[in-house]
């Protein structure tokens, strides 16, 4: 529930933003504070694009946002109480023509910072998100109440297929082909994962429309969206794995394509069209913005992933208009594999033992990122409330070893054994592991 919103006033009480720099490209409108749960939201209302950076500051704590060749338009509303982790804003110019915001904080925060361009209701904006550090936070979903303890649903989208090939490297290995071996591996690792589900969007060779893919994905309450590709250029020495998440630039139409079906739109669990305009669009927008900050998450901690298998093209997610990443309420990603385009990577690419570590790689990533944030109804949220200590199980599937699931979960092999009594490190396909993730070992 939004508890507070600071709007553009004329009076503010012991802190405000001064208007300077006549000649900044970019202007601050306006701040919008709100909190929800444990996170605190801050917007920034722009009238344009800006170059921005963000840090934190201990002792006492602050979050500090540098804008470059920015001002304000006015004096902004104060906080008299604070809102949320916010107990108040304050900023100034600096020398080398920055605008500087500093948020002065209640306690410690993790934070995250994204721009999303204009919509109909709103122009370009800054927002950042601030969570209570310790504080978990789950995906946001579009389904409705579900039963307690149910699995997550991974849906994994193998690109192209059918009529469309993909790239094609030198050897004539076909995109299609490798990615769909690919994500044919990932779908057997999450189902053997407890707690998880996988929702193949295609699973042999035909064409899928992209706006099928997200439409398959929503149909089956997916609380992720993973589209498995294989990058290609002219030039074949580029190579390297890649994450993207989408930029809200290019989600704008997606949204108003959504409003303009609001009989078949549903976001957030609310029907569209039992919301009026104004109301629908900032569902959509609220929706928009999280399933992004969740998207940048869950890609960061793949990517993590993906660079200790081989080499990264990328070390940071990047964010693009992908029309499969358009889902306005489920957090999805787009991996780029390699690149099928550099000899060595395409036969890297067609071999099952890379396969198998590219798929192993990505579970690491979206299996780290939901024990750090599971949704409360599901069972690994559950599992880590009855289990104190921490512990989580794991089903031993073909090819693991005891040292790369000890990677997988961040702890050593001598802590696995320990908790289950192994004398060595062999194991079986099949058996269940219980994984202490909270041992420092």
């Amino acid at each position: 529930m939004i508890v507070k919103c600071v709007r553009t006033v004329g009076v503010a009480v012991g802190v405000c933003l001064l208007a300077l720099s006549a000649h900044a490209d970019t202007t601050v409108e306006n701040v919008r504070i709100w909190s929800e749960n444990e996170r605190t939201r801050v917007v920034l209302d722009l009238d344009g694009p800006v170059d921005h950076k963000i840090f934190t500051l201990r002792g006492p704590d602050r979050l500090v946002i540098d804008l470059k060749d920015s001002r304000v338009s006015g004096a902004m509303g104060s906080l008299p109480d604070g809102v949320g982790s916010v107990r108040s804003i304050r900023s100034g110019l600096r020398a080398n023509g920055q605008l500087r915001v500093v948020l002065d904080l209640k306690q410690s925060v993790r934070s995250r910072s994204f721009t999303t361009g204009p919509n109909e209701r709103y122009g370009d904006r800054l927002v950042i998100d601030l969570l209570r550090s310790g504080a978990l936070t789950p995906v946001k979903r579009a389904s409705e109440a579900r039963a307690q303890g149910r699995d997550l649903i991974i849906a994994i989208d193998p690109g192209h297929g059918g009529r469309d090939p993909g790239a094609i490297g030198k050897a004539r290995t076909y995109e299609k082909d490798v990615v769909l071996a690919i994500s044919k591996v990932l779908a057997r690792r999450i189902n053997a994962e407890p707690g998880m589900k996988a929702l193949l969007i295609r699973d042999r060779d035909v064409y899928v429309d992209h706006r099928e893919r997200i439409e398959i994905a929503r149909r089956g309450k997916a609380d992720l969206f993973v589209s498995v590709h294989a990058d290609a250029v002219v030039d074949r020495r580029p190579r390297g794995a890649s994450v993207y998440a989408l930029s809200l630039r290019g989600a704008s139409d997606e949204a108003a394509r959504q409003l303009a079906q609001r009989e078949n739109s549903h976001v957030g669990g609310v029907p569209l069209n039992t919301a009026d305009g104004d109301l629908a669009s900032v569902l959509l927008d609220l929706s928009q913005n999280a399933a992004l900050s969740a998207s940048l998450d869950v890609g960061q901690s793949v990517m993590d992933e993906l660079a200790k298998v081989g080499r990264v093209h990328r070390s940071q997610v990047q964010q693009a208009g992908f029309i499969v990443l358009k889902a306005p309420d489920t957090p999805s990603i787009l991996v780029e594999t390699g690149f099928i385009s550099n000899p060595t990577e395409e036969k890297n690419l067609k071999s099952r033992a890379y396969q198998n570590k590219l798929a192993a790689a990505m579970l690491t990533g979206i299996r780290r990122y939901f024990y750090e944030n599971p949704p409360p109804d599901s069972l690994i949220a559950m599992q880590l409330k009855n289990r104190p200590n921490g512990a989580v199980n794991h089903v031993i599937a073909r090819g693991d070893t005891l040292s790369e699931i000890a990677e997988r979960y961040n702890v050593s092999t001598a802590a696995i054994r320990r908790a289950n009594n192994l004398r060595t490190d062999r194991i079986r396909v099949g058996q269940t592991l219980s994984i202490p993730l909270l041992s420092g070992s």
